[in-house]
C-alpha cells in the first residue's frame, strides 16, 4: 500500500488538512488509513475504564472490541518507541495510508503552512517534503506550493505522487510488487553455448521479488515467505519458571548438611501463580512452568525430597538456581526471529506463537500459469489417434507448482496458431505471476512461443550446455515473465527443477535455491562426454548405491517415475565405474521450496 505524509509545525493546520484529505480521498472510493504521531504521555484509554484497568495491571497488550470497532493498545513498558515501518506492517491493507507527524521518516510528504505560525518552512531543507500547502505563496522554495484550502488539489498531487491511478485498487497490497527490466534475461552479444552455473549465476542475478505483500494470521502462515522480519513480541518465557515438578526456596537460606524446610500454604502451578512471596527459610510446592513466586530462586526435584507433615527435607549439593528457567532463557522479548524471505515451517510457527505473533507480514502466494503448446497434444485418453501424444507436461508442471507452496493456474493447451497463443497470453496477465510452457522453445518452424516472445514480447533464447533440456526460452509477455521449457516431458522436468524452481523461490519474495546433493557410490558405469552438465535419472539401492535408468533416451517418460531423484554429472569429461563417487540430488530436495 501507499503511504504519504502530512507534516508541520503546531496550529499550521495539518490536522484539520488530514481531516479533509481523509473524506476526500476516501469519497473518490479509495481505502485510506492513518497513522497519527503522538507525543509525550497521550494515551486513548480513559481511567477507570475496564481496559485501562487490565494495562495498569501489567499486561503487554489489550484488545477493545465492540460490534462498532475494535482497537488494540500494546504498551512499551520501558522498550523502544515502535517504528513507523514497523506500525505499517500491523496494519491491514488499504489503498493509502496517510501518516501525520514523523517528520524525520523518509516517506513523501506535503508540508501544511500557516505564515501565522511564525516558523520557518521544513521544506527548505528536508527533501522528503514534495510540496508545500499554504495560506500564502512563500518564496524560494524547491517544491511546489499549493493552496492549504484546496483540498481536492492537495488531493490530486498526493494520488499523483504515489501512482494510484483514478480507478482504485480492489485488492491493495501492503507493499505493491516489483516488476523486472525488459530485457533482463539478455545475454551479452557472442554468447552462445551457456555453462549451466554461468546460466544460473546470471538467472539469478536478474529476478526480483514480483509479487505484493499482506499481513495474515501468523498460524495460517505455513509455507509462506516473509516479507519483514518478526521480532519477539515478548520474552519465551515471559516470566522465571520452573523446569521440573518440587519444592522451591531461597539458595542462599539454606545452610550445608541435609535440610529441612517449612512449607508455606499454598502452591504455584502453570497458569495459576501463587499469591505472595515466599520468606527465607521456607519452601513451596511448585510444578513444571509454573512461574516462580517472589523468595523463590532455586528448585529441588520432588524425587528427591522425604515429604512430612507439613516440611520437606532434602540433601544438601544444589547449585543456585538449579532447575528453574530464566525469563527470556530461549527468546528476549525484541529478538528477529526470522530475516526476510525466510519461508515458514511448523517449528516456526510455534516460534511465532510461542512470542506473542499473531501476524506476520508475508509475500502473497505466487500464481504460477502451465501451459502446453503443439497441435500433437491431446488430453489423456481423449483419442486414440496414434499421431497425437498425449499432454504429460501440464499435470506434471502443475503439481511441482503446488509442491512449491504456489498457486497452480491450468491455462490449457495452446495450437500452434499466433492468434491464438496471443489471447491466451493476454488473458494470463492478470492471472497469473509467471508462466511455465512446455514446447515451442526452439527456433523451428512450428515453435510459436519462441516467435511470439520475439516479435511481441521479450525473449533470450538460452542454449544452455546441459543434458537433457538444451533448448530454454526465457521473456516477458506485458512484464509477466515465462520460462518456456523444451517439450519433452523429461527434458521438461530437468529444466524446471534445475532452473525454475530456484526461479520460482525469488520471484515469490525467497531465497535462490540451490539443491543439496549427497555423495553417493555408483551402481552403474559410464563414460561421460566432456563440455555440458548431465542429470542422469537415479535411484537409491537397497545397498547405500545410486543406480541409473536403463536408457537415457529423452523419451522415456517411465524412468522420471522409476527414479526418486537425479545424478549430476559434472561438465569435464569422466569414466564412471561402479563404486566412483557421484552426487545424487534427491526428488525431496527438488520437489519442494
Amino acid at each position: 500500500m501507499k503511504v504519504f505524509g502530512v507534516v508541520g509545525w503546531k496550529n499550521s493546520g495539518k490536522t484539520g488538512l488530514m481531516e479533509r484529505l481523509v473524506a476526500e480521498i476516501s469519497g473518490r472510493g479509495f481505502t485510506v488509513s492513518t497513522v497519527k504521531h503522538a507525543h509525550h504521555n497521550v494515551d486513548v484509554d480513559q481511567p477507570g475504564k475496564d481496559s485501562y484497568r487490565h494495562r495498569e495491571a501489567g499486561a503487554v497488550e489489550v484488545v477493545l472490541a465492540s460490534r462498532k470497532r475494535w482497537a488494540m493498545m500494546h504498551e512499551h513498558r520501558g522498550a523502544p518507541e515502535t517504528e513507523l515501518e514497523e506500525l505499517l506492517t500491523k496494519m491491514a491493507p488499504v489503498n493509502l495510508v496517510l501518516v501525520e507527524g514523523y517528520k524525520r521518516h523518509n516517506h513523501p510528504k506535503v508540508e501544511a503552512h500557516r505564515t501565522e505560525t511564525g516558523k520557518d518552512l521544513l521544506a527548505r531543507e528536508d527533501r522528503t517534503v514534495r510540496a508545500v500547502a499554504s495560506n500564502a505563496q512563500p518564496d524560494g522554495l524547491p517544491v511546489p506550493v499549493l493552496n492549504l484550502d484546496d483540498t481536492s488539489g492537495i488531493a490530486d498531487f498526493i494520488l499523483s505522487e504515489t501512482g494510484l491511478s483514478d480507478t482504485p485498487s480492489a485488492t491493495p497490497d501492503i507493499a505493491p510488487p516489483k516488476r523486472l527490466k525488459n530485457d533482463c534475461f539478455a545475454l551479452p552479444p557472442g554468447v552462445n553455448w551457456t555453462p549451466v552455473d554461468d546460466a544460473l549465476d546470471r538467472l539469478r542475478d536478474s529476478l526480483a521479488p514480483v509479487v505484493g505483500t499482506e499481513v495474515i494470521p501468523s498460524h495460517t502462515a505455513l509455507g509462506r515467505v516473509l516479507a519483514a522480519a518478526p521480532e519477539a513480541a515478548r520474552a519465551n518465557p515471559p516470566a522465571p519458571n520452573s523446569a521440573v515438578d518440587g519444592y522451591g526456596f531461597s539458595h542462599a537460606s539454606i545452610g550445608s548438611g541435609a535440610q529441612t524446610l517449612p512449607l508455606v500454604n499454598g502452591r504455584a502451578a502453570a497458569g495459576a501463580p501463587f499469591k505472595g512471596s515466599v520468606p527465607d527459610g521456607m519452601a513451596i510446592r511448585i510444578l513444571t512452568g509454573a512461574v516462580i513466586p517472589p523468595g523463590v530462586d532455586t528448585v529441588v526435584l520432588e524425587e528427591d525430597v522425604t515429604l512430612g507433615e507439613g516440611h520437606i527435607a532434602f540433601d544438601a549439593g544444589l547449585k543456585p538456581g538449579a532447575n528453574t528457567r530464566r525469563a527470556g532463557e530461549d527468546v528476549d522479548a525484541g529478538t528477529e526471529l526470522f530475516e526476510p524471505g525466510h519461508r515458514l515451517r511448523a517449528p516456526d510457527l510455534a516460534l511465532l506463537a510461542a512470542t506473542g505473533l499473531a501476524e506476520v507480514s508475508v509475500y502473497r502466494t505466487l500464481r504460477i500459469g502451465v501451459l502446453s503448446t503443439g497441435d500433437e497434444l491431446a488430453a489423456p485418453g481423449s483419442t486414440m489417434d496414434l499421431g497425437r501424444t498425449y499432454d504429460a507436461n501440464r499435470p506434471m508442471l502443475l503439481a511441482l507448482a503446488a509442491g512449491w507452496h504456489a498457486q497452480p493456474v491450468d491455462l490449457g493447451h495452446a495450437p500452434d496458431d499466433r492468434d491464438a497463443l496471443r489471447k491466451i497470453l493476454d488473458r494470463a496477465v492478470d492471472e497469473v505471476d509467471i508462466i511455465l510452457t512446455s514446447g515451442g522453445a526452439s527456433a523451428g518452424d512450428e515453435d510459436h512461443m519462441s516467435a511470439i516472445l520475439q516479435d511481441e514480447g521479450s525473449l533470450a533464447a538460452w542454449r544452455i550446455a546441459l543434458k537433457p533440456g538444451r533448448p530454454l526460452a526465457l521473456g516477458q509477455w506485458q512484464n509477466v515473465p515465462v520460462f518456456g521449457l523444451p517439450g519433452n516431458p523429461v527434458a521438461a522436468l530437468v529444466c524446471a527443477l534445475i532452473f525454475a524452481r530456484p526461479a520460482v523461490s525469488v520471484l515469490g519474495g525467497g531465497r535462490w535455491l540451490t539443491p543439496t546433493a549427497t555423495t553417493l557410490p555408483a551402481a552403474f558405469g559410464k563414460a561421460k562426454k566432456a563440455g555440458r552438465r548431465e542429470f542422469l535419472r537415479a535411484r537409491r539401492t537397497e545397498t547405500g548405491e545410486v543406480d541409473v535408468f536403463k536408457s537415457e533416451g529423452s523419451g522415456r517418460i517411465s524412468g522420471l517415475s522409476w527414479a526418486d531423484g537425479l545424478v549430476e554429472l559434472p561438465d569435464p569429461a569422466q569414466d564412471i565405474v561402479p563404486g566412483t563417487s557421484v552426487n545424487f540430488i534427491p526428488y525431496t530436495e527438488l520437489f519442494s521450496l
